[in-house]
């Protein structure tokens, strides 16, 4: 279901400030200024799909970079937490500390529904999956919300949003196979008045 506050095709990308994880402010637009960007927004720190995505976006950072991308992570952290997070979940991520979680009302993430977070089969199977990976499920850190949904978006240089994926439950993050194969097939730097994916010359 659709909500009043999510991002649509070619809405101006909120611009707000976030911290990096040595406590320096920088404004959204900058990641973008240079390359579309590939904004994700995690969870908790305890949230095993948030780390298994993550794992996904650290080994194929190379390819989404090669393919004209820039990628910046948004958590709930602090900018101390969250460097200890980025350290062992993210290496190589720029990551950016933002525990008022103003960005996540600007993009629309909101809190889900109980059918969304915890009573779901495809939520359990996804954790059981996860654990066998060895992330264990854990409760959220002192200030962040267990009930807080992520989402990935896709910015252009100009500030539009070529791309929201808001999830439907807190295990459907986008596989990184689907992005390479489609999304991240797309030439971002030219005008986006097409389909997603291969063919756009």
């Amino acid at each position: 279901m659709i909500k009043k506050n999510q991002l649509n095709f070619n809405s101006i990308a909120p611009d707000l400030v976030v911290n990096t994880t040595k406590k320096v402010e920088v404004k959204l637009s900058s990641l973008w200024g240079e390359k579309p960007l590939v904004l994700a927004f995690t969870r908790h720190f305890g949230c095993t799909q948030c780390k298994e995505m993550l794992e996904e976006l650290v080994a194929g950072q190379e390819d989404i970079r090669n393919s004209g991308l820039a990628i910046a992570i948004i958590t709930q952290g602090t900018p101390e937490t969250t460097a200890l997070f980025a350290q062992e979940f993210a290496p190589g991520l720029d990551c950016f500390a933002d525990p008022e979680k103003k960005a996540y009302k600007a993009y629309g993430l909101e809190r889900g529904t109980l059918a969304q977070t915890f009573f779901n089969l495809k939520v359990w199977a996804a954790v059981k999956k996860s654990q066998k990976k060895g992330y264990k499920v854990e409760p959220p850190p002192f200030g962040q919300d267990a009930m807080l949904m992520s989402g990935t978006f896709i910015i252009s240089r100009e500030g539009r949003v070529l791309l929201p994926f808001y999830y439907d439950h807190i295990a459907d993050h986008p596989s990184l196979e689907l992005l390479l194969s489609g999304v991240l097939s797309t030439n971002w730097n030219k005008s986006f008045d097409g389909p997603i994916g291969h063919g756009l010359e």
